[in-house]
């Protein structure tokens, strides 16, 4: 599979996984970043009071996207959010847009939030490649599955801009198992075939828990 090899498990990393910065968690000087150190702190007491910790490492590149899995609750966006807060990760994420009307839609904006109408989301995809284009550094953040309901197949959106963009795909993961949010592995959608490229990914997820193991896809 283009240099790949097939992960029994989630912990395995692809031969051609891109490098992290030397050190522990926190992000290397090449990825998109805030500085924003009170953001970092309230996100660091957020996940120490609720008891989760991070493994793992940012890719230590300028432009990528991440896929955070599983989503089975509304819980996750708070813990996903403080773990973005945490990292001081400047990453933009798509959501509904009817989550961006008064009183919240600031909140959403201000947290790097992107507006999308689901029944053009081929649109948000062109638009955020171009967005991947026209900046040196950007990240974006999404649920694969795109709903917190049980669903069968992931959806390719985050493929298709990556794909788009040339840029590298790393995988977060959600273990309310063990209240962990793993970060990595990451590696290049080297696929020509969405399908085959999201099933490898979806098996670097294999042995992590969500909030609802039921549910997860």
């Amino acid at each position: 599979m283009n240099g790949m090899t097939t992960p029994p498990a989630s912990t395995t990393m692809p031969q051609d996984a891109i490098p992290t910065a030397p050190g522990d968690w926190r992000l290397g000087p090449e990825a998109p970043q805030t500085h924003r150190r009170w953001l970092r702190r309230l996100g660091l007491a957020i996940m120490t009071r609720a008891g989760w910790r991070f493994e793992g490492q940012m890719p230590n590149v300028p432009r990528f996207v991440a896929i955070v899995a599983p989503h089975t609750s509304n819980w996750d966006f708070p813990i996903g959010l403080a773990g973005k807060w945490a990292l001081g990760f400047d990453a933009h994420f798509w959501a509904k847009d009817s989550l961006f009307l008064p009183p919240f839609g600031w909140f959403m904006r201000a947290n790097g939030g992107i507006p999308v109408n689901r029944k053009q989301r081929d649109h948000a995809v062109d638009r955020t490649v171009a967005a991947f284009r026209a900046h040196e550094r950007f990240a974006l953040a999404l649920a694969p599955e795109g709903t917190r309901k049980k669903v069968t197949a992931w959806r390719s959106g985050f493929w298709h801009v990556a794909k788009g963009a040339n840029v590298p795909i790393c995988c977060v993961a959600l273990d309310w198992r063990r209240k962990v949010i793993r970060l990595g592995p990451t590696t290049m959608p080297v696929e020509e075939n969405p399908t085959d490229g999201i099933e490898r990914l979806r098996s670097y997820f294999a042995d992590v828990t969500g909030y609802h193991p039921s549910q997860q896809a």
